[in-house]
């Protein structure tokens, strides 16, 4: 298990440290089930907002509720594990929630980032009212159109069952 992994009950002592040292922290969110070029370039851009990146990282039970059947493809175990090997990544923790609030509040960040497809408006009542609280920033990063993991499972299972035709 990587050193970038860490523990929800563990992030907010991290964070705090690591603010007291000077670093500005982003934060970012999400399912990164079959992680993808899209989520590299926004997980990149999001890094650039300051000195470093800490993901918050949805669990298997809060992806199916978000995704559906048949989701997470990848267990959070494994895309914890990826994201912590991105040199953009400096830490990761997985939260049970469908949302990101008790995250939130356990980093702290300076700025908080999500994708294109979101506005201010349509973040959740709740995370917008803590990102106040704390005084964090809303930077949203523009939406990469072509990437989606949902895309890439439809282009396979139409990859396979073309395959199967070829083969009868």
């Amino acid at each position: 298990m990587s050193p970038k992994i860490v523990e929800l009950d563990d992030l907010s002592d991290r964070c705090e440290e690591l603010r007291s040292a000077g670093k500005k922290i982003v934060a970012t969110n999400g399912c990164f089930d079959l992680l993808h070029v899209g989520h590299v370039r926004y997980l990149q851009a999001a890094r650039a907002l300051g000195d470093l990146l800490v993901v918050g990282l949805n669990g298997d039970r809060s992806v199916h509720q978000l995704k559906g059947a048949g989701r997470p493809i990848a267990t959070e175990s494994d895309r914890a594990e990826i994201l912590a090997a991105l040199a953009c990544v400096d830490l990761v923790t997985i939260f049970p929630e469908i949302r990101a609030t008790k995250f939130l509040a356990a980093v702290r960040p300076a700025v908080y980032v999500k994708g294109g497809d979101y506005t201010s408006e349509t973040l959740d009542e709740e995370e917008r009212a803590k990102l106040k609280e704390i005084d964090a920033a809303i930077r949203l990063i523009p939406f990469e159109t072509g990437y989606s993991t949902s895309g890439l499972i439809e282009q396979i299972c139409k990859s396979g069952s073309d395959k199967t035709k070829r083969l009868r």
